[in-house]
């Protein structure tokens, strides 16, 4: 999941919450949409490889 920050910049969440918090784990920060998306591609296929 991402979503964009006050300053601009585009977080990556996890998909799924955090038992512990109940709030979605920071997956990295990001200037642009198409970098957070690149590197949440990255992180589908590492799951699974």
């Amino acid at each position: 999941m991402i979503r964009k920050l006050p300053s601009g910049q585009y977080r990556l969440y996890s998909r799924k919450q955090n038992p512990k918090t109940g709030k979605r784990r920071n997956l990295g920060t990001f200037k642009t949409r198409a970098a957070a998306e690149k590197h949440e591609r990255a992180i589908q296929y590492f799951k699974r490889h």
